[in-house]
């Protein structure tokens, strides 16, 4: 299976300024931040980074760490935008701001697989805060779509970024739950989808506390979500942010799950251009099926 690669582009509220030496210079809009990124083993362009807040991180490989502020910067968020979507960005105490600006060409990628479609129905798992969501809801695209996400919070933030984008009122269902429950039970349903996003992360815990392990929940989840796609469906995009994991591995989970659907699987590294020199920054492993 041939790799290829995904590759995030700098937008208006959003850039990769510079990295090296494990750590990144971004841009969200008017603040700058400083995060540790274990894949930038290379020298950063420049020496020295100025930045509005800093993550930095415990000694525990697995979590843990602090934000730390040159500057003042809003604790409760301040809009971004990506092309008709708009959504809040926030620090958090899990180094993320709110949303994963490396999913911008996926969220480009499945618009233009459900082009032409009319109301096409997706899902959304594992949504976060639900901008790859709204990018599929907007008039763009116009998807019915359903959210699912096992945290209250983020269900929370994610209706509250639906309401930012004027699209409080478009056809999304909001469910919390706990994804491999919810998916098992929509293929009892008979349901059928026209794409699926799966984000899952490397663990986690559902609204009841079910335990969620990538490297033995994964496969048994894209087997379900294969049952609730058929021959005129258009997609499933699955990223992997897990590092002991392979592309050709998770490739390869998928062709032989979609070998009996027509279309194409194909998998690949996912990354971000750096605005200082151009080169790209690699974030996660992905594979996906489409029509």
């Amino acid at each position: 299976m041939k790799l290829e690669s995904l590759i995030g582009e700098p937008w208006a509220d959003y850039g990769l300024i510079d990295s090296g030496h494990g750590r990144k210079l971004e841009r969200y809009g008017r603040y700058r931040f400083i995060r540790p990124e274990p894949q930038a083993m290379w020298a950063p362009a420049n020496a020295e980074w100025q930045a509005d807040g800093e993550f930095v991180p415990g000694s525990d490989e697995d979590g843990g760490g602090r934000w730390t502020f040159n500057r003042p910067t809003p604790r409760d968020g301040w809009p971004l935008a990506w092309d008709d979507v708009r959504f809040t960005a926030q620090t958090t105490p899990f180094r993320h701001l709110g949303f994963f600006p490396d999913m911008a060409p996926v969220w480009g990628w499945m618009r233009e697989q459900v082009a032409g479609t009319d109301a096409p129905e997706c899902m959304n798992l594992f949504g976060y805060t639900g901008v790859g969501t709204l990018a599929m809801a907007g008039e763009k695209t116009a998807a019915r779509m359903v959210h699912v996400d096992a945290s209250k919070k983020s269900v929370e933030a994610a209706r509250a970024n639906a309401r930012l984008s004027g699209l409080d009122s478009a056809p999304v269902r909001w469910i919390i739950d706990d994804a491999a429950k919810f998916v098992a039970r929509e293929v009892r349903r008979g349901r059928r989808y026209d794409g699926i996003l799966l984000d899952p992360p490397k663990y986690g815990r559902g609204p009841e506390g079910e335990v969620w392990r990538l490297e033995e929940d994964l496969a048994p989840l894209v087997a379900n979500c294969r049952q609730l796609l058929d021959a005129d469906s258009r997609f499933l995009f699955l990223t992997v942010y897990a590092v002991r994991m392979s592309a050709l591995a998770i490739g390869e989970l998928l062709r032989q799950l979609f070998a009996d659907l027509p279309g194409t699987v194909e998998a690949g590294e996912l990354g971000v251009r750096e605005e200082a020199r151009g080169l790209v920054l690699p974030t996660a492993i992905w594979a996906r099926w489409h029509r």
